[in-house]
């Protein structure tokens, strides 16, 4: 009995168990109001586009934890897309494609960093800014139209299988293994979470902070690269409206999952939480035959609803600070009030 409390302790404990609760009540919601929310292949279509925002998600996680922002990764799928379509139909090449697409992504990711070190520009605006250029280049470069693919090859990396496994899903595996081991086992990973924790004390004691934010701009545009390529391949052609709103719903889901805007705490298990919860109401709501407008009403309510939830993380975690500052002086001026007593009781 003891070891069943110490164990429900423990659980209560974890920082995501409040997130796999909520998980786990929508899931069991929505098999009861949906026969079809079970099944293999519902289960299978929500992995797969989980898959898509997971990866730009946890890129956005390194961001945010660095105290930085990208709102340029919805805009950047649409350029992707182009890039990947066009290179794709002139050399018929899906491995040129994808280089090509993943350059894109650095040199994006590389003007951005410059934007915020460089210049000293706010990340927010000079990612927004980045949005709009990267948008406008879409429209401008397909006249608005969409393009499709000569081939089928490319639509592979967003609809096939390996085995029972979506490609999608085993990309995002892969994405998600490589920043746990970053973030939690390399120099990098603590200088990232140092930088966004306290940049001025990360400044003094040495710490690269230019190049740290640099480099997080670029790892997470190329995380919105690699979402772009899944999704083209997905779609197998070009939208011109591919990607919008993605910005948010990759935002609203890190921050759900417990990542600080303002950075310096997070986990990617948070994220990966996040994402789920997002994707299953996601495809809740389409199961239950919600009109579309509503839908995006929920999504808007969402992503408020996560930024009150970070707000309200801030405003405990001073309080807690506060109340430990608070017991240490008690404890250091006890002492001083106890040997002022024993020398006046000696005179």
């Amino acid at each position: 009995m003891s070891e069943q409390r110490s164990t429900l302790k423990k659980l209560t404990q974890y920082e995501q168990t409040p997130l796999l609760i909520a998980l786990l009540a929508i899931c069991a919601f929505l098999s009861f109001k949906s026969d079809v929310f079970l099944s293999v292949d519902n289960i299978m279509n929500v992995l797969r586009q989980s898959s898509i925002e997971l990866i730009a998600a946890l890129g956005m996680t390194m961001a945010l934890l660095a105290g930085q922002v990208d709102l340029s990764i919805g805009s950047l799928l649409a350029v992707v897309g182009i890039v990947t379509v066009s290179i794709y139909n002139m050399s018929g090449s899906v491995f040129l494609a994808v280089v090509a697409a993943i350059i894109v992504g650095v040199a994006v990711g590389l003007i951005n960093g410059a934007l915020v070190t460089k210049t000293k520009i706010n990340a927010l605006i000079a990612t927004l800014g980045m949005m709009a250029v990267l948008r406008g280049i879409g429209y401008l470069s397909t006249n608005a139209r969409a393009v499709q693919t000569e081939g089928d090859t490319l639509k592979l990396i967003g609809t096939g299988y390996v085995g029972p496994i979506p490609i999608p899903v085993i990309i995002a595996v892969v994405v998600l293994v490589a920043f746990y081991y970053i973030l939690n086992h390399t120099t990098f990973g603590r200088y990232v979470y140092a930088a966004g924790g306290n940049e001025k004390a990360a400044l003094s004691s040495g710490l690269p902070v230019s190049k740290i934010q640099i480099w997080v701009f670029i790892i997470c545009a190329v995380t919105a690269a690699i979402s772009g390529l899944i999704t083209t391949g997905r779609l197998n052609s070009f939208q011109p409206t591919i990607g919008v709103g993605f910005e948010l719903n990759v935002i609203a889901a890190v921050i759900l999952g417990g990542t600080r805007l303002t950075g310096g705490e997070g986990t990617i298990s948070g994220t990966v939480l996040g994402v789920l919860i997002l994707g299953v109401l996601s495809n809740g709501l389409v199961l239950l035959d919600v009109n579309s407008f509503w839908q995006e009403v929920v999504r808007g309510g969402v992503i408020i609803l996560a930024v009150i939830i970070d707000e309200y993380r801030k405003r405990a975690q001073q309080k807690q600070l506060q109340a430990s500052v608070k017991d240490k002086k008690q404890e250091h001026v006890q002492p001083i009030e106890e040997e002022s007593t024993t020398k006046a009781n000696i005179s």
